[in-house]
């Protein structure tokens, strides 16, 4: 179709359009109206559709957990009874008030045992944690190598907890400290030994 037969169209009567004129407006109807459709409806279908298969990987996601945990649940329930068991032993290894000095005689007493000389045993201020209360002790002890292993293998060994931090081991100085002939040198030990008290209900309520 030439120009100039497409400046003399007649808008106002499509009808007596040529064949090939009428073909092209159709088309041209056609792509708008489906553009449009796509524009204000399609477009707005297809985002949604979009949120919804992103939503539902994420329910199947939390489908699986679930259902895992449900096969899992006597094996959560037992694991739950066993961690209240061990809790429960735990605490029964915290000593009360009352125990607390009988305990600081059984570290000294372990440390007198294993062959050591106590220069310092001080108990510091108790320090209050959420259900418990930690007391530490600085402690001094003088001896050999055998001796302190044998005074922390005999802590280690306390029915009740008892935490060792902080050691420092040194020459023990002056004559006192050189050994006999065949004798292992003495030697020097600082360190910080941790006992734990359980927090009775009002000593919570009041920290």
């Amino acid at each position: 179709m030439r120009l100039e037969e497409l400046r003399n169209l007649d808008l106002q009567n499509i009808g007596s359009w040529p064949v090939a004129a009428r073909a092209v407006a159709v088309g041209v109807v056609f792509v708008l109206v489906l553009f449009l459709g796509y524009w204000f409806d399609t477009r707005d279908q297809l985002d949604a559709l979009e949120r919804l298969r992103q939503k539902e990987a994420e329910l199947k996601r939390t489908f699986e957990r679930k259902a895992a945990k449900a096969a899992n649940l006597d094996a959560y329930k037992r694991q739950l009874e066993e961690i209240r068991q061990t809790f429960g032993t735990m605490l029964r290894q915290l000593p009360s008030k009352t125990e607390v000095a009988g305990l600081l005689v059984d570290i000294s007493q372990t440390g007198l045992a294993a062959g050591l000389e106590f220069e310092l045993f001080k108990p510091l201020d108790e320090v209050p944690k959420e259900f418990y209360a930690e007391l530490p002790i600085s402690i001094r002890v003088r001896g050999t190598y055998h001796e302190f292993g044998s005074f922390v293998s005999g802590v280690a060994a306390l029915p009740r907890i008892v935490t060792l931090h902080d050691f420092s081991i040194r020459p023990a100085g002056g004559k006192a400290g050189q050994p006999a002939a065949g004798q292992p040198p003495e030697l020097v030990m600082d360190i910080t030994a941790k006992t734990y008290r359980y927090l009775e209900e009002g000593e919570e309520a009041g920290k």
